[in-house]
């Protein structure tokens, strides 16, 4: 599986490299987009010295790991949020004919390094956080864990939102409403929201895991909430969880689609 994605993904990557000035600018133009975001939080500190309790450092520091994770699954996965276009078109058909996984064809459809800036944005914020922080080593460990466990459940999360899509056509906002919902969510101290918001999304939707729990252990902070400590090290367990249900709800959705007889 893991070739054929690559393969699949260099033959965008050849195509989009045709157009070098377009490939450029918009790679540019993600970076700066997603900017603006940086923008809103550093205006909000301009008018208070903490949020929930948080630093401007720290928030940083929360919006880039969940940043990073976010912009590397939907560079990877991303596009299968687009499966309902395919239905309708009558081209997930022709996927399923194929000698590959039609999971790797979606996520693999017109991959595009342009999203990496995003990616270099978050990087370049995350960066920022970390210099004006003081992590012990014996905390730092758990960046690049959370880092991967968190585009683990973003991963996760397009997944059940394709899958959503074999039963309802029209429902990809519903899905954009968990993937960039969920990384609009995770950009911020989580004890900004309400209480049952954040238990949903600790228990229900494991959001928390991309990196508020994690980040409670790395900057030694208390969970406001007073969760129970053992949470911040289950980032793991969480991704585990959540991806065991979305491989589960997408095969189901395949057992039960019906080609479009195009």
């Amino acid at each position: 599986m893991v070739r054929a994605y690559v393969l699949l993904a260099w033959t965008w990557l050849r195509a989009s490299a045709q157009y070098p000035a377009s490939l450029v600018l918009l790679t540019l133009g993600s970076f700066v987009i997603n900017g603006l975001d940086i923008a809103a939080i550093w205006v909000i500190f301009a008018h208070t010295p903490t949020l929930a309790g948080f630093t401007l450092p720290e928030v940083m520091f929360l919006y880039g790991t969940a940043g990073v994770s976010f912009a590397l699954a939907d560079l990877l996965f991303g596009n299968v949020d687009r499966l309902s276009q395919h239905i309708r078109a009558g081209t997930f058909d022709t996927m399923l004919i194929r000698p590959v996984s039609p999971f790797v064809q979606m996520a693999a459809d017109r991959f595009g390094l342009h999203r990496l800036g995003r990616a270099a944005q978050a990087v370049a914020v995350l960066a920022i956080a970390l210099a004006q922080l003081t992590v012990p080593g014996s905390r730092a460990w758990m960046i690049p864990l959370m880092i991967l466990c968190g585009t683990a459940i973003f991963a996760a999360v397009f997944a059940l939102g394709g899958a959503l899509q074999f039963l309802l056509t029209d429902a990809p906002e519903v899905a954009n409403a968990f993937t960039y919902g969920g990384s609009q969510l995770t950009q911020y101290p989580l004890s900004v929201y309400g209480e049952q918001l954040v238990r949903g999304v600790t228990f229900v939707l494991p959001l928390a895991f991309v990196n508020w729990q994690p980040s409670l252990y790395v900057l030694d902070r208390d969970d406001p909430l007073g969760l129970p400590g053992w949470l911040r090290f289950a980032s793991p367990v969480a991704a585990l969880v959540l991806g065991g249900a979305a491989a589960l709800a997408w095969r189901a959705g395949l057992r039960r689609y019906r080609s479009t007889g195009s």
